[in-house]
């Protein structure tokens, strides 16, 4: 799967979510899981961190070549609370 087709999967699921679309949101939760296995070493680290943490909005958004994709709660100095 290259990243055209990662985006393509991305934009069906999320497309889906908003549908609740069961069959739909489980098939191509299935393909992106499957890929991240299968090519783990080949996907850029960012994309690779948004895919295996399900963050599939963040995922589309690297894609799109957007730079400032919010932090989420898992990482970054935003997100940590203040020392």
């Amino acid at each position: 799967m290259n990243e055209t087709e990662i985006k393509t999967s991305l934009t069906l699921l999320l497309d889906a979510i908003k549908r609740s679309d069961g069959p739909t949101i489980a098939a191509e939760m299935a393909r992106l899981d499957d890929c991240v296995q299968r090519q783990r070493l080949a996907l850029h680290p960012q994309l690779l961190h948004f895919l295996g943490n399900r963050s599939y909005a963040k995922a589309l958004m690297f894609l799109g070549g957007e730079e400032n994709i919010p932090v989420g709660v898992c990482g970054g100095r935003s997100a940590r609370p203040a020392s």
